[in-house]
């Protein structure tokens, strides 16, 4: 594919439109994916493990999925809080578009498929979801980390699933180094090569509501 890839704007491949079959949240259902988007044929490995070792999502508030794809995560999230508005993010047109058409086959009207930029600036989020794009290098990984993170409410968390062999522990590492004394990061499942990171956001230092980092904290399970 040369330079085109997954996280390109624009995919130069050919589109290759095909319906798959696929789980979400419990339900078997159809969905559209189409080539230069990530993971085509079927729900990625990393993407499995995020759903099945996370918590079901906040009820209400707004609820990203970071990095979406043709949407596993964002549909998941929509199906499992009806009443909260789902952030699909991605700087891929092809695989945004993908999203929106699934959510309208699957009678999701709580999906917004945009880019990043389309997020309104004062938008704060009950839950982040990804499994962010580990192959655009770590300067930019680093960036997006820096970007969205801060958008978390108070008293939520956000769930990043990454290959051990790519790096999980060194960004574990990284975001317990870099993000402020208002948040804490645990592992918080190993399975099939993968690590599920957990980074809460207790409380914001500026209004001295912070949340113990004992209180929350879990076990890692490992699934392996």
């Amino acid at each position: 594919m040369g330079s085109d890839h997954y996280f390109s704007a624009s995919p130069s491949s050919s589109e290759n439109l095909r319906r798959i079959r696929a789980t979400l949240s419990g339900r078997d259902v159809e969905v559209m994916t189409a080539g230069g988007v990530f993971s085509p044929d079927h729900i990625d490995g990393g993407t499995a493990v995020l759903l099945a070792n996370t918590p079901p999502p906040p009820p209400g508030g707004h609820l990203l999925d970071l990095g979406c794809g043709w949407g596993p995560i964002a549909l998941s999230l929509a199906f499992d809080a009806p009443h909260t508005t789902v952030w699909a993010v991605d700087v891929n047109e092809r695989a945004l578009d993908l999203v929106r058409r699934n959510a309208q086959s699957l009678g999701l009207d709580n999906v917004n498929a945009v880019r990043p930029e389309d997020v309104p600036d004062d938008v704060t989020f009950r839950t982040i979801r990804s499994n962010p794009p580990i192959r655009v290098g770590k300067d930019v990984l680093h960036g997006l980390m820096e970007t969205w993170l801060p958008r978390l409410s108070d008293r939520s968390d956000a769930w990043l699933v990454v290959q051990r062999n790519l790096g999980s522990d060194s960004l574990q590492r990284w975001l317990a180094a870099t993000l402020d004394r208002s948040y804490s990061v645990s592992r918080a499942a190993t399975a099939r090569g993968f690590r599920v990171l957990r980074v809460r956001r207790h409380g914001s230092p500026e209004t001295g509501s912070i949340e113990l980092p004992g209180d929350t904290s879990s076990d890692e399970r490992d699934l392996a």
